[in-house]
């Protein structure tokens, strides 16, 4: 983890350079697709989600206390956010689409503003910061 300034411009710029964004988000897909079939299914992605503890840093849920029913309910939840079409598995296109309204609902809620926070390192905020000091250098 490291601590870092960034503001909606800095993710902005980042989503909207193709390239770059997609080169970072095909390879976090990559990394969860387990059975590189170009898919991903529930279980690879609830597997990331559930050792990340989304749920718990990201929205202040305290995920141990949550029934093992309500917390499978949320999880499957956010995968339909990814599963588009509604198959039961969510593509590249799919994970890219819904990657990209991530960031720029992040952004957005940024704003203008820098902001110092604190980002894991590999993430795709860390990626659009390191992105954005070497367009400065």
């Amino acid at each position: 983890m490291s601590v870092e300034i960034l503001d909606g411009k800095t993710i902005r710029s980042f989503v909207e350079d193709e390239g770059a964004f997609n080169s970072s988000v095909d390879g976090r897909f990559a990394a969860l697709d387990a059975d590189r079939d170009g898919l991903l299914s529930y279980a690879e992605m609830a597997n990331e989600l559930m050792s990340l503890r989304v749920l718990e840093k990201h929205y202040g849920v305290d995920e141990a206390a949550m029934g093992a029913d309500e917390l499978a309910e949320l999880y499957h939840d956010m995968f339909a956010q990814f599963d588009r079409d509604g198959n039961g598995t969510v593509d590249l296109d799919e994970f890219r689409a819904e990657m990209k309204e991530v960031l720029l609902a992040v952004a957005n809620g940024l704003g203008f503003l820098p902001v110092q926070m604190v980002v894991e390192e590999g993430s795709f905020l860390k990626v659009a910061v390191d992105r954005e000091l070497a367009k400065a250098a």
